[in-house]
């Protein structure tokens, strides 16, 4: 692995960023087996310290090596790797600069990006909805890579944890790849759910109220083991 170009404590930060860089590229390909993504699409990004891990533009998340990490700033500066960085870097970068997140997740999910073509926003069909903040909103659609993408994206997530691209895809955001990588698995599996369930002629979708979606947000966020 290239060193970082700028030394963020020595042996302890570069085995953090060999480690995160691991579980980059697991998540990454994750998004390909779970057919999330076609390709090289898509992108997933983790930060570690003030060096935001991101995959590279435009190439096989199979191919992927320890050597291939690549680091950039909060201001987009390269500080580790050769290979250029995604093209989707303005959106990650400004998730990092506007939010708490450790680490964000972008797919072109099928049922999602379908979604973002139908309604500005998609309906509370389940209490995972809770999970994400509320009702999913859709960015405006604008050019791949752009700011001004990042902009309307920025918009879409106020007090939300994931949102919908029109005609692109989708973004989650977390405290670690994990969870932000959950996130984009619910989010597609909710777009799919009310899909479904909207194609029944003569019927409806009941939707979950607000302060149904509150208990379940609150609810959820004891789920799980109790921490050590």
């Amino acid at each position: 692995m290239t060193e970082q170009r700028h030394d963020e404590g020595g042996d302890a930060a570069r085995d953090a960023v060999r480690k995160a860089w691991a579980e980059l590229v697991l998540t990454a390909r994750r998004t390909v087996e779970d057919g999330l993504v076609v390709g090289t699409s898509g992108n997933v990004s983790v930060r570690v310290g003030g060096t935001v891990l991101v995959t590279p533009s435009g190439v096989p998340y199979d191919r992927l090596r320890p050597e291939d990490a690549v680091g950039v700033d909060l201001e987009g500066r390269q500080l580790l790797g050769d290979l250029a960085p995604t093209s989707e870097l303005p959106m990650h970068l400004a998730i990092y600069r506007d939010t708490g997140a450790g680490a964000v997740v972008h797919t072109h999910a099928v049922h999602a990006t379908a979604v973002s073509m139908l309604v500005p926003e998609l309906p509370a069909v389940h209490y995972m909805t809770g999970a994400l903040g509320g009702p999913v909103r859709v960015a405006p659609y604008a050019l791949y890579g752009t700011d001004e993408l990042a902009e309307n994206m920025l918009r879409a997530l106020r007090d939300r944890t994931g949102c919908l691209l029109q005609n692109h895809g989708t973004v989650t955001y977390g405290d670690n790849l994990s969870q932000a990588y959950d996130r984009t698995a619910q989010l597609e599996w909710m777009s799919r759910l009310w899909l479904t369930a909207a194609a029944v002629p003569g019927h409806t979708p009941t939707l979950l109220s607000p302060d149904q979606l509150r208990a379940a947000r609150d609810k959820l966020q004891g789920y799980g083991q109790p921490a050590d």
